[in-house]
């Protein structure tokens, strides 16, 4: 099948227009004319992703983090993403990004069904589309109380993670939880108006933490990748449901760095 056939199953569900306005979503290098037999699935367009997306035999990549953001004004081998976007076009490589349009329209829900939250709602409306709220992360009820360590424990076991950050009181009664994926210090105002004791998510800093937890959110930091990780074998489900004659071939899951 061709590449723009391929766009065009996935834009059906997640369309570009899902994306918040600073995002770079779509195809990014490659042809839409392409023949694609195998697709390689992964996180980001790193230098070795892209290695193996080539050794796999791999017509089409498709990475949840754009690798083409900011404005570019060359794309020489000077430049290391400029090395990744030659190395994309010379051998033939497509290569589609859906990042902020699965966060609302896929990753949102899917974190929230993974928590078990009930009674979910969205946690930071982006848009809403036909009367329905859109947006990203979720908020809901856990299944059962649990201390902020005992939640903590209940996160690494859904996200099948090593040790997380906290900030917060161990001992503290956990009720509601928010999670966010990926980078989450601007979910802390909507989890606290949302009335939630816990906000999981990524990239939290110290000053963010600390003035989360003195207004009343204990916070666990799961790390950027450990929290949308979950993307690849969520979009592998999806390719194998919509276009069953599809190879698909996903990135095993190597986090970014170690705690030592």
């Amino acid at each position: 099948m061709l590449c723009s056939d391929i766009i065009k199953v996935i834009e059906d569900t997640y369309p570009k227009e899902a994306a918040l306005d600073f995002d770079n979503v779509g195809l990014l290098a490659g042809r839409t004319e392409k023949e694609v037999g195998c697709v390689y699935l992964a996180l980001d367009a790193t230098g070795p992703v892209i290695e193996d997306a080539l050794k796999a035999g791999a017509d089409m990549l498709i990475t949840h983090h754009p690798l083409i953001f900011s404005p570019l004004k060359a794309v020489t081998d000077q430049d290391f993403i400029g090395k990744r976007i030659l190395c994309l076009i010379q051998n033939d490589l497509s290569y589609y990004a859906m990042h902020t349009n699965y966060d609302v329209l896929g990753m949102a829900e899917l974190s929230g069904r993974l928590m078990g939250l009930e009674e979910p709602e969205v946690l930071d409306v982006t848009r809403v589309q036909d009367g329905k709220p859109e947006g990203i992360g979720r908020v809901g009820k856990l299944p059962v109380p649990l201390t902020l360590e005992e939640c903590s424990a209940y996160v690494r076991h859904k996200l099948k993670l090593g040790p997380v950050k906290v900030f917060g009181s161990l001992d503290l009664t956990i009720r509601r939880m928010a999670i966010s994926p990926g980078s989450g210090k601007s979910a802390v105002e909507p989890a606290l108006e949302k009335g939630a004791d816990v906000l999981v998510t990524g990239d939290m800093g110290h000053h963010e933490g600390i003035d989360a937890w003195e207004q009343g959110l204990s916070v666990i930091d799961a790390g950027h990748y450990g929290t949308e990780y979950i993307f690849m074998e969520d979009m592998e489900k999806f390719l194998a449901r919509k276009l069953p004659g599809l190879k698909v071939v996903t990135a095993p899951a190597m986090h970014p760095f170690q705690i030592l």
